[in-house]
């Protein structure tokens, strides 16, 4: 069963001075959020930006991944802090998202410090998003077991 999400954005004006919002999403979990092009090159001033919006996707669904690798080897997670920095930056043709870089922190029993983080690895590979983004985007992984 394929899993279909929609999100509706406005724009107005012109890139460096316009404004937008992110009007809905098929979950109504987010609606109104302000995105301009301010709060992706200099500070975010409240507003979000679709880089944010990368980190946000990118961490939760490898927080799900890592789960289940931990899980599926027998030792499923007490607790998993997952952080994503997504980097935007200017390259020869432009700006392009150049990086993602995920942390992870967690609390699992039964699991040395090597194997938790052979596991990390593994999930960044077959995370989803890290898939959307593998070959474009530079992905790497810290993880630390508490």
């Amino acid at each position: 069963m394929a899993a279909v999400r929609e999100a509706q954005v406005t724009w107005t004006g012109a890139l460096v001075d316009g404004n937008g919002t992110i009007n809905e999403v098929t979950s109504s979990a987010v609606n109104g959020l302000p995105v301009t092009w301010a709060s992706r090159t200099e500070g975010p001033e409240g507003k979000t930006s679709p880089e944010e919006l990368v980190a946000a996707a990118h961490a939760s669904c490898y927080a799900m991944a890592f789960s289940h690798m931990l899980n599926l080897g027998g030792t499923p997670p007490t607790k998993l802090e997952v952080s994503a920095t997504v980097t935007f930056d200017r390259v020869d043709a432009g700006f392009k998202v150049v990086s993602s870089a995920l942390k992870v922190s967690g609390q699992v029993e039964g699991i040395d410090a090597a194997k938790f983080v052979e596991t990390a690895e593994a999930a960044k590979d077959g995370c989803p998003i890290s898939q959307a983004l593998k070959g474009n985007v530079e992905l790497s992984v810290e993880a630390t077991l508490e």
